[in-house]
């Protein structure tokens, strides 16, 4: 009778299957301790591997992660590959096995790498034995971020599914890792950059609530509103456009008891006379053709808090007799409705118009003037804050390199230009003139003939050909000289398509003349491009 093979039984098969999961289990156990405590995640990433390659999973293992723009499989980590084979280890999105395995978000397997054309061998077989080849994308937070691949002897006792599924846990506990120290890198890269800008910037000790400014008069605001703004007095911001009047109604409401209320805003100059009662008020259901539903006004959404009201002399006579009744009685209905509903608010109002006048013509009340002008504040144009130029340019300026990425640096003659200038738009034109300058000169040294094109011509014409004797006071110690104040009754300059076309036209020439007729340093300075300057210079027949 011919010898039989004996089968094991149900029993012994249990106990070797937990046998293989307990010994899979220390496997990925020993590989999570040393991920945890390496410092150094790319040679832990290979010891992990090694640690697979003696439990006898694999014969060579890859790691590749994709590229910022998730075109391309970059190789990270690797066993017994060479340096040479590292540099061509890169794949395409579909290319080849491993480049399918990233596209599919699916487990590759090649059985017989020597009959499969998925297998471009891009790094060289290393070993002949290796047959088989598996390709496991790395998936997080439903996206795939990379892939690991490994090859397999034949003499290999593990099948594929156990390879599969040991790859896939592994993979995700590398690229765990590694998305832990990149995300640790980009805050330490945060806080260095935090600690480089407040030690170079002394903005720290000149900065109230968000508002920039050392000046004495700012410094008498400041006193002004930490005495007034703990109350629930209404307070009435003045000053011209660009003066920063909504960053005055956010520090009061920061300021007061209820700064944990809601901070609502509205500019009464930008809404229609139609709309800005239901704005202010709300309306029911039905009020006008539009009004589907009910809504809140602005003064029902900041009940428990502060309501800004900017460009108050703007509202028309009709409001301003319901503006009067809330801020007495604190109620008022809606539009479309008959319910009085009470509200708790605090008002800031700010204007730039002469609400005096306003008054002696009959175009504002009388009463709900002096209802608003509780606590007036007075902002002063940034012309007559010397002392804050300086400070909000060098805010400016590094908050658009770093937005921008550009570094940038004003010589002492372009800074003097910049703080000359009287700022008719105040800090609004300061900030778009900053921004400006950063997109349009090159990085490097900003030097005078390069604000032509951010400054008014006529001023910088003036200012270069002005010889001076002294430094500017806020570049020196010397005294200061005072800045003409312009005419508040002289219309503001209007520039035609004429003049406008002038003013290039002087500033390519003067570039030119500035860099003997070489148009690319005379595109460089002017922030523009040689194909452009040549445009340019056409366009004017510019002889030079």
């Amino acid at each position: 009778m011919p010898n039989l093979i004996k089968l094991p039984d149900k029993e012994s098969c249990k106990t070797c299957k937990l046998a293989f999961s307990y010994n899979e289990i220390n496997i990925l156990y020993d590989i999570a301790v040393m991920l945890s405590n390496s410092v150094d995640v790319k040679e832990c990433i290979e010891k992990g591997m090694r640690t697979l390659k003696r439990n006898h999973y694999l014969e060579r293992c890859t790691l590749f992660i994709l590229n910022d723009d998730s075109s391309l499989l970059e190789l990270h980590s690797a066993i017994d590959i060479t340096p040479q084979q590292q540099k061509m280890a890169t794949y395409k999105i579909g290319e080849g096995a491993t480049g399918l395995a990233a596209q599919s978000a699916e487990p590759v397997v090649i059985e017989n790498i020597h009959q499969n054309i998925n297998y471009l061998n891009k790094i060289g077989t290393i070993n002949t034995k290796s047959i088989s080849y598996v390709a496991v994308p790395v998936i997080q937070k439903n996206e795939v971020i990379g892939v690991i691949s490994a090859n397999i002897l034949e003499t290999s006792m593990m099948n594929f599914d156990d390879i599969v599924h040991m790859l896939t846990i592994v993979g995700s506990l590398f690229c765990g890792t590694l998305a832990r120290e990149k995300q640790f890198s980009k805050e330490k890269e945060t806080l260095a950059e935090l600690k480089t800008y407040y030690k170079n910037q002394a903005l720290s000790e000149y900065k109230f609530e968000n508002i920039i400014g050392k000046s004495t008069k700012m410094q008498m605001i400041y006193s002004m509103l930490e005495t007034v703004s703990p109350s629930d007095a209404t307070i009435l911001v003045r000053g011209e456009t660009g003066t920063g009047k909504e960053l005055i109604a956010t520090a009061v409401h920061n300021l007061s008891k209820r700064n944990n209320g809601p901070f609502i805003k509205l500019n009464c100059a930008a809404i229609s006379e139609t709309l800005l009662e239901s704005e202010l008020f709300g309306h029911e259901k039905g009020a006008f053709t539009d009004a589907k539903e009910a809504r809140k006004g602005r003064f029902e959404l900041a009940d428990g808090g502060t309501l800004f009201l900017d460009e108050i002399g703007d509202i028309t006579p009709a409001l301003q007799v319901k503006l009067l009744r809330i801020l007495q009685e604190q109620e008022f209905e809606r539009v479309g409705g008959n319910k009085t509903i009470k509200t708790n608010v605090r008002l800031v109002a700010a204007t730039n118009r002469n609400l005096e006048e306003m008054v002696k013509k009959g175009e504002f009340r009388e009463d709900l003037y002096y209802r608003l002008n509780v606590i007036p504040v007075n902002l002063p144009p940034l012309r007559e804050r010397y002392e804050d130029v300086k400070l909000l340019v060098e805010h400016y300026l590094h908050k658009f390199m770093k937005e921008h990425r550009k570094e940038m640096f004003f010589s002492k003659s372009a800074l003097e230009s910049l703080l000359d200038y009287p700022w008719p738009g105040n800090i609004r034109e300061l900030q778009n003139t900053m921004e400006r300058i950063v997109l349009i000169c090159p990085n490097g040294n900003i030097t005078p003939e390069m604000l032509n094109h951010v400054l008014p011509f006529n001023y910088q014409k003036m200012h270069l050909s002005t010889q001076r004797e002294s430094t500017h006071p806020l570049l020196s110690k010397q005294t200061p000289q005072p800045i003409p104040t312009p005419d508040a009754n002289q219309a503001p300059e209007v520039f035609t398509k004429k003049s406008l076309q002038e003013m290039e036209q002087a500033s390519i020439l003067q570039a030119l003349i500035d860099n003997r007729g070489i148009q690319t340093k005379a595109a460089i300075q002017l922030g523009m491009t040689v194909r452009q300057i040549g445009y340019k210079i056409k366009q004017y027949k510019i002889n030079f």
